[in-house]
């Protein structure tokens, strides 16, 4: 039964102070720290790339699950794995030969995700279920933080949980409280969050309550 792991996305930290935001969040009960990196072209925007990743893993003992949003993802993987990531996540919409990225990912010492967009189908992803280590279901379009959550993907997360039991399906975009309750019922299990994690009130009340969540429908989808 896969376990909840919550992932606080730093897109919604202040990049002024990014160890101490990586830092802050783990002191929360946050178990995996979700790196948004963007290249301008795959998306309209810029973020982090490898030197900054090997700044914090200097800084940090914290799993850095690495949300690639750029085109040929291909020729990061090194970089990023030199720098201390641990998980390697790219955009199937991005690459040619996803198997063949997978293979380069785990060769260089990282688990393998694959991200699909919400205008995705699902299906270009469900040949790979037994390679990848995790599917990122985006329910937003990526490139901005802040966005509305898209209720309507929430069915291709269902539909890899029934075909693939033990794989760590991941859910980012708009992930609230009045909202992952509908996520983990699908069954997701690690949870990106970022303003409804970072601007809370009791933040690791938040955290708790998502993980709480998500492994109480676990244990109910792996009784069925």
């Amino acid at each position: 039964m896969p376990i909840a792991k919550i992932s606080p996305s730093l897109l919604s930290g202040d990049f002024g102070i990014l160890a101490a935001e990586c830092k802050r969040m783990v002191s929360h009960g946050a178990d995996w720290l979700h790196m948004d990196v963007m290249d301008g072209h795959f998306v309209p925007n810029i973020t982090i790339g490898a030197p900054v990743i090997s700044c914090l893993t200097k800084h940090l003992d914290a799993f850095l699950d690495c949300h690639m949003m750029v085109s040929h993802p291909e020729k990061w993987v090194d970089d990023f794995a030199k720098a201390g990531a641990s998980l390697y996540c790219f955009h199937i919409e991005a690459t040619q030969n996803a198997s063949a990225l997978i293979d380069q990912i785990h060769a260089a010492g990282m688990k393998a995700g694959v991200a699909v967009k919400p205008k995705t189908p699902i299906s270009t992803v469900m040949d790979l279920g037994d390679k990848m280590d995790m599917c990122l279901v985006m329910t937003v379009e990526p490139g901005f933080g802040g966005q509305r959550f898209m209720a309507e993907c929430i069915p291709k997360v269902k539909e890899l949980r029934a075909k693939f039991p033990n794989l760590d399906i991941e859910v980012d975009g708009g992930i609230a409280m009045e909202n992952i309750d509908a996520a983990a019922e699908a069954g997701a299990n690690v949870i990106v969050a970022g303003t409804s994690i970072f601007k809370a009130d009791d933040i690791t009340g938040t955290i708790e309550t998502f993980r709480n969540k998500v492994n109480s429908e676990q244990a109910l989808l792996a009784k069925k």
